[in-house]
């Protein structure tokens, strides 16, 4: 696999040596089975010439006596190295499943459905056969080449150049066989996205006539699936032109030879034992060798490097450590626009925005205006439009701006499992518990990590309520190594006390950068600027600024610049700030005024959308 990636070759090495007793036993079992192999060609040898040539017929039984048993002993060694393939195998693949869902889970990955079925069995089975066929055509080749020296060592002038020439030959056309295989798994994980979005919109296509559109498009896929299978299969000829040179060539010579051997030493019983060699051990062993290699060997190279990250270099970020930053920008929105579709209205238009490391922005406005679309669009969720996201000096749906921010959303996700392994799941290590106890004080969460029995407690995620749920999600993104952290109304289930704290605490950490995308209006109080959103139109400043030149900011936060205004906000329609309803049954018919103001007067219940009292506002 050297000739492949280089990289791979090294993380294969320190996973076989992460298991040295298992490639120990498997080693001990190769040799008990090479011995078959040596046996296969000296026996017949030395039973020809020391026995039935000889004119010793017992001294020739004997020796395929010998043979015989190597056979069986061969045998019982080849049933024992399966154990110790599967010794390597199941943890390989069980390290790629917790590689594919681990991507799945931080970063959204389209393609893990085909990642973690397809992709990882290919893996799978295409490293199980590699581990076959190179243990066994090493030691084949051990065993037939040591016999060949011990028969006859010009035998070995014959047998070794055209192998060895074969082998090279097979072994160039390695890298240029993994990128046609790579470029047909990624053909394949195009078209399988592609049908998965035209079969979970079969009804929109029809509704909308988009048939001619969505047959080309599919046709597309499938024809650049084609032409990459016949690209993989054009460079699988050369691997049956080694193979014959490697593996045919060798028997044309040897019998080609045979007068000028026999002329020079060479035995009948030698030259028999050569081609015993040649067909019985070596071609068949080759002939795994070439097509294993050649096809689960590229094939695994390609899948692996696809499945898992990439090998840290010297001087590269570690896993799970915040992308290199510039220390201009932690944010950058260039002229962003985004719409949900082809020819519907931007969401966000035209939206220019800097934060600096540290900065503390709120985002609010109304309901549905698209301040959870933003958050996607930072996040890398969501693909602009125009314009461009950077996330510290990163374009935001690279590996590097995904390493540097983290995204908590309305509804949290807790796993099975101590609470410091959920707490911790960001980070590349396990995290001190002195860090784990400092989070959880900053966070106010002391008293659940005490009702929960600490931190190497259990947790039942379905015994959680929604608040400590959002709870544990802030902490594991508080303990998390990115700078950037998004909350996307990510404290609505707590109380606005612990909202508050929470926001603090993100806002103090070192070097941190926070967006909140605000569900109450007293985290645009808190933060040191604001984003008002209102449709095509936005405005960007600090709480004063804002309530000086912001209507829609201003009836967000009150009359008189508190956090009182109504929830969820719309905005003003006349004068007298309410919003009319033109239908009959005004009376507690729950939709005919809206209350933008605190008043002087309690509303009868069911009068305002939420079917409460007034309460004075």
């Amino acid at each position: 696999m050297t000739p492949v990636e280089p990289g791979l070759f090294r993380r294969g090495t320190r996973f076989l040596a992460g298991r040295r007793r298992v490639v120990a036993w498997l080693v001990v079992w190769s040799v008990l089975e090479a011995g078959h192999t040596f046996a296969m060609g000296y026996a017949p040898a030395a039973a020809l010439d020391d026995g039935f040539l000889a004119g010793e017929p017992r001294t020739g039984l004997a020796w395929l006596g010998a043979a015989a048993v190597a056979v069986v002993v061969g045998a019982y060694g080849t049933g024992k190295t399966y154990g110790g393939v599967a010794g390597l195998v199941e943890p390989f693949r069980d390290r790629l499943v917790t590689t594919v869902v681990d991507r799945a889970l931080r970063r959204g990955d389209p393609a893990a459905v085909s990642r973690l079925t397809h992709q990882t069995e290919i893996a799978r089975d295409a490293f199980a056969g590699l581990v076959m066929v190179a243990r066994s055509f090493v030691f084949t080749a051990a065993g037939a080449l040591t016999g060949l020296f011990l028969l006859a060592p010009p035998l070995l002038a014959v047998v070794v150049p055209p192998l060895v020439l074969g082998l090279a030959l097979f072994l160039a056309t390695l890298r240029p066989l993994a990128r046609r295989q790579e470029a047909y798994l990624a053909a394949d994980e195009a078209l399988a996205a592609g049908f998965g979005e035209v079969f979970a919109g079969l009804r929109d296509v029809t509704a909308a006539g988009a048939e001619p559109r969505v047959r080309a498009e599919a046709g597309a896929l499938t024809e650049a699936a084609l032409e990459a299978s016949r690209a993989l299969a054009r460079w699988s000829v050369v691997r049956v032109v080694a193979l014959t040179v490697a593996g045919r060539l060798p028997v044309v010579l040897l019998l080609a030879a045979a007068p000028w051997l026999l002329d020079h030493g060479v035995t009948a019983g030698a030259l028999v034992g050569a081609l015993a060699y040649l067909t019985q051990s070596l071609m068949p062993a080759l002939q795994n060798l070439v097509h294993g290699l050649g096809t689960s060997g590229s094939r695994l190279a390609v899948v692996v490097r696809r499945l898992t990250p990439p090998s840290r270099t010297p001087g590269a970020a570690a896993p799970g450590s915040p992308a290199p930053s510039p220390p201009s920008a932690a944010l950058r929105l260039r002229r962003l626009t985004f719409a949900y579709g082809d020819h519907a209205d931007p969401v966000v238009r035209d939206l220019d925005l800097t934060l600096p490391h540290g900065a503390h922005l709120a985002v609010v406005g109304p309901s549905g205006v698209g301040k959870s679309t933003l958050a996607g669009l930072i996040a890398g969720l969501l693909r602009p439009g125009s314009g461009e996201v950077v996330v510290g000096g990163r374009r935001a749906d690279t590996a590097a701006a995904a390493a540097g921010r983290v995204l908590i959303p309305q509804e949290a996700y807790v796993f099975s499992g101590t609470l410091a392994a959920n707490l911790g799941y960001l980070r590349a290590g396990a995290v001190p518990e002195e860090e784990l106890r400092a989070a959880a004080e900053a966070l106010g969460m002391t008293e659940l990590v005490r009702r929960l029995g600490g931190f190497a407690a259990p947790l039942v995620p379905a015994e959680l309520s929604a608040g400590e749920r959002q709870q544990i999600a802030l902490a594991r993104a508080y303990l998390s190594p990115a700078p950037l952290a998004v909350l996307d109304e990510a404290t609505c289930h707590l109380d606005p006390a612990a909202e508050a704290r929470a926001e603090r605490a993100f806002a103090r950490r070192p070097g941190g950068t926070l967006v909140v995308i605000a569900h109450r209006a007293t985290s645009a109080r808190r933060a040191g600027r604001v984003l008002v959103m209102d449709g095509a139109d936005t405005a960007c400043g600090d709480h004063h600024e804002l309530l000086a030149r912001s209507p829609l900011y201003r009836d967000l936060m009150g009359e008189d610049g508190e956090a009182g205004g109504s929830h969820p906000p719309r905005p003003p329609r006349d004068a007298d700030r309410v919003d009319p309803v033109p239908r009959p049954g005004l009376a507690g018919d729950g939709g005919h005024v809206v209350a933008h103001r605190p008043v002087g007067q309690v509303q009868a219940a069911g009068d305002l959308p939420d079917g409460g009292p007034f309460r004075g506002e």
